[in-house]
């Protein structure tokens, strides 16, 4: 349990995620700082009791200032885009970024550390059964820079955890939706297309769906009741894209789209989408990494977190329409 008196230290606090963890920490009645870029929007924060750290994860002696004094870190913040200009700053952002806040952390004597990673470092089930924890895999299962440093930052912080005695605890969240996805994330996009009948078509893959206040929750559990080094599935419920499709179209009273497309015939699009991102530095529609991450159903198991944590997640159709009661209030969907 976390010190009523010990601050605690939230990196991501302006992202999803991260603000939800926030909420949850403000609720136990625990004082909170978080790690917070300078052009960072705050939107998420406003009206909150915390003190912002102003810093970066490229940045290490803000790391430093941030974590002093702290009793405990919420390691939230990552680069989380499937399609960037420049791979290499998204690995310094995941990978280098993570391993100094970690031994920042280590050198400020920070009693306990969750480390928010994501299921994209672990492994899928060859027969399309729901993966788990140790779901085997590697680098090379990994496609694009943000599952491969994802997968390299996990894996970073379980050699400080062995090596350093870093006391971390792991938690992987699948996908989440829900209020407060302010960017919006890559689903939270898909939800307002859908929502708008702007995605009359689909292709055939699928996501584990998860309310972002579960995860914050289960943030909380971990760091409560998790073992230092182990890595928690924070998961709801397995959907394919058709069906959270529909749901969506329930929500706002619209048909589910139909058409279900060949993957492979949407490729030479997303090569045009890239082609044009790179001359505009705009993000594209779609990218290749996405039609090649959705070959397989990225289905997972929150049996050890349920288990061990005593981890719950609400129904994934309570999860989708809170999202787009969100995305309503900020007009993105009428």
């Amino acid at each position: 349990m976390i010190g009523m008196s010990e601050t605690v230290l939230v990196t991501g606090a302006t992202g999803f995620v991260g603000a939800a963890v926030v909420r949850n920490l403000l609720a136990r009645g625990l004082p909170v700082r978080v790690l917070a870029r300078p052009t960072s929007p705050r939107r998420n924060l406003e009206g909150l009791p915390v003190e912002v750290a102003v810093g970066s994860l490229e940045d290490a002696g803000s790391l430093a200032r941030a974590v002093a004094g702290c009793g405990a870190l919420f390691h939230v913040a990552a680069d989380y885009r499937l399609w960037v200009p420049d791979p290499q700053a998204m690995y310094r952002t995941n990978v280098d970024g993570t391993r100094a806040l970690m031994r920042a952390a280590l050198a400020a004597g920070v009693r306990r550390i969750v480390y928010t990673s994501s299921v994209a470092t672990l492994g899928l089930d060859a027969g399309g059964r729901p993966a788990d924890e140790e779901t085997p895999t590697g680098l090379a299962d990994k496609v694009g820079p943000y599952k491969q440093s994802k997968y390299l930052a996990e894996e970073e912080v379980r050699r400080l955890v062995r090596e350093e005695g870093v006391p971390a605890v792991i938690v992987n969240p699948s996908t989440p939706v829900g209020p407060g996805d302010v960017r919006p994330t890559p689903t939270g996009k898909m939800i307002v297309d859908a929502a708008t009948g702007r995605m009359p078509a689909f292709v055939d893959t699928g996501l584990n769906v998860v309310h972002v206040d579960d995860v914050a929750a289960g943030h909380l559990l971990a760091f409560d009741h998790g073992r230092v080094g182990e890595r928690y599935i924070l998961g709801g419920e397995n959907l394919t894209l058709a069906q959270i499709l529909a749901a969506v179209a329930k929500i706002v009273g619209r048909k589910p789209p139909k058409v279900r497309l060949p993957r492979r015939a949407i490729y030479p699009v997303a090569y045009a989408c890239e082609a044009w991102a790179r001359l505009t530095g705009k993000e594209p529609f779609v990218t290749v990494d996405a039609l090649d991450m959705a070959a397989k159903h990225m289905f997972f198991t929150s049996a050890k977190a349920e288990r061990d944590l005593g981890y719950r997640a609400r129904p994934a159709e309570q999860a989708l329409a809170d999202a787009v009661a969100y995305f309503r209030t900020r007009g993105w969907v009428r």
